[in-house]
């Protein structure tokens, strides 16, 4: 169950808005159905109140701001929809290249030893099916070594691992919810 330690706020809107959320439920709600209500996967009536609105939406604006992103019209048969494609290639290529020599150069095979960030970030990309394309580029062989390393990284038990390492509890709660 996720328990709110501060509502200090953070300086970023979602984040703030969530905190208030987290705050304002009555009893703890559980990774997994914080998870549904911020993305707004929920179906529960009762718990509407507690779901972020456009959360994608202002994911991406933050994004575009940041220069990151950028927004297009693209036309889909009838239908014209926006779309966010990157248009900082090297913000991307930098997190590539940080998530590949996190798991070849500085393997450190312990992730209480692994910075906080990087471990996020490879549980969000498992998380969101995109791990696989972060090691397309490189050479056959090392794409086996960082594909078992981080395979064997994700099969941790997540529940062993929150319990021996201090300020990565919510990161393996979030790698628990998405492995049920």
């Amino acid at each position: 169950q996720v328990l709110l330690k501060s509502d200090a706020p953070t300086g970023d809107v979602l984040l703030d808005e969530t905190l208030r959320h987290i705050k304002a439920t009555e009893s703890a709600e559980t990774v997994q159905t914080w998870i549904e209500l911020l993305t707004g996967e929920t179906w529960n009536p009762f718990k509407l109140q507690y779901q972020l609105r456009n959360v994608r939406e202002r994911l991406a604006k933050a994004l575009v701001e940041k220069g990151i992103l950028t927004t297009e019209k693209q036309n889909f048969l009838l239908f014209d929809m926006t779309t966010h494609p990157v248009s900082n290639t090297s913000e991307k290529q930098r997190l590539v290249k940080k998530l590949q020599e996190s798991v070849l150069e500085r393997w450190v095979n312990d992730p209480q030893r692994m910075e906080r960030r990087t471990l996020a970030l490879l549980v969000l990309a498992h998380a969101s099916d995109v791990l696989e394309n972060v090691f397309a580029s490189l050479a056959d062989d090392k794409y086996d070594v960082a594909m078992n390393r981080t395979k064997d990284l994700l099969d941790m038990d997540p529940e062993v691992e929150a319990a021996k390492a201090k300020g990565t509890e919510m990161i393996w709660a979030v790698l628990a919810a998405f492995n049920k």
